[in-house]
């Protein structure tokens, strides 16, 4: 019998952040333990040099990862909504039923 982990799932978004940004942001994420990570590509049929190249950045999270790499990936988008966005981690949004981190605001 095969048994399911039922994942976390949350976007990432800054509106303006350039693809070379959320390139960073996505490796620095896949060292994070229990989490996985990825780019959703930019959608819309007007291009827009001032808007983002990527709709946004995906993170799965195992309900078993260690609330020390729930932390460390905390660190990492303090620091990336402090250094691009307004300070504020409105930019991390649930997917479908998630509940919430612990640690994640």
């Amino acid at each position: 019998m095969t048994q399911t982990v039922q994942t976390t799932k949350w976007q990432f978004h800054i509106p303006t952040l350039p693809l070379a940004v959320y390139r960073e942001i996505e490796a620095h994420i896949r060292q994070v333990k229990g989490v996985r990570a990825g780019l959703t590509a930019q959608t819309s049929p007007d291009f827009d040099y001032l808007q983002s190249q990527v709709a946004h950045l995906w993170l799965e999270l195992s309900p078993e990862t260690d609330p020390a790499e729930l932390q460390r990936l905390q660190q990492i988008l303090d620091y990336y909504c402090q250094r691009y966005g307004t300070g504020s981690a409105n930019y991390l949004q649930p997917v479908g039923g998630s509940n919430g981190l612990p640690l994640l605001h």
